[in-house]
């Protein structure tokens, strides 16, 4: 009698059909992503890369005496041009995504997109903060050489602050975020992907 009253759950789940609402609210979800990646991608390279015009424009009108200064400009846009380097090979996994494309390929593509975040967020984003803290702490010597060593102290504290500010708080919260939209629309396309499985 017991066994009679048990609901069998796998049974029921392969019961169940999936509605087109539900795929064309996943396919749309996909294409927002896409489309806010491809957006976030656009945005980053312009202000880096007028981030970096504007530090030759500094180099230029200012003329730095010091060679530390030079090395930290230097070190300071190549951070910049490294990261946009990796970054924008980002652009050609999204742009790769289409309509056209059965589950388990979306599934493939996301998780390229995933692999190349983590790259992207582990070994290049700790290359780029290092060229860039160090590049920066160069860069500032010059100035800071005029000043008493009370404000010189101030000065490298407040930018290295900043600097680890957005090592330790901003990026991991960047880097959770991003992470928690691709592995989000990665579970989704699974479930859909086993239960059309499960059905066949």
């Amino acid at each position: 009698m017991e066994n009679n009253n048990k609901i069998d759950f796998k049974d029921l789940w392969k019961q169940q059909t999936i509605s087109p609402s539900n795929i064309e609210d996943l396919l749309s979800k996909l294409k927002h992503f896409k489309k806010a990646s491809l957006r976030k991608i656009i945005v980053v390279n312009i202000l880096l890369i007028a981030t970096s015009i504007f530090i030759v424009f500094i180099w230029y009108t200012y003329q730095p005496a010091f060679i530390s200064t030079k090395i930290g400009i230097i070190m300071t846009i190549l951070a910049m041009l490294v990261y946009l380097l990796v970054y924008n090979k980002l652009a050609l996994f999204y742009k790769s995504i289409d309509s056209n494309q059965s589950n388990s390929e979306y599934i493939k593509k996301l998780v390229a997109i995933k692999t190349k975040q983590q790259f992207l967020q582990s070994l290049v984003l700790s290359m780029y903060f290092i060229l860039l803290g160090s590049g920066l702490s160069l860069y500032m010597y010059e100035y800071t050489s005029r000043m008493t060593i009370l404000w010189a102290i101030i000065a490298y504290g407040l930018t290295l602050s900043w600097v680890g500010f957005n090592w330790f708080y901003l990026r991991p919260k960047a880097i959770k975020k991003e992470q928690d939209k691709v592995n989000d629309l990665i579970a989704k396309f699974e479930i859909v992907n086993n239960q059309l499985k499960e059905d066949l």
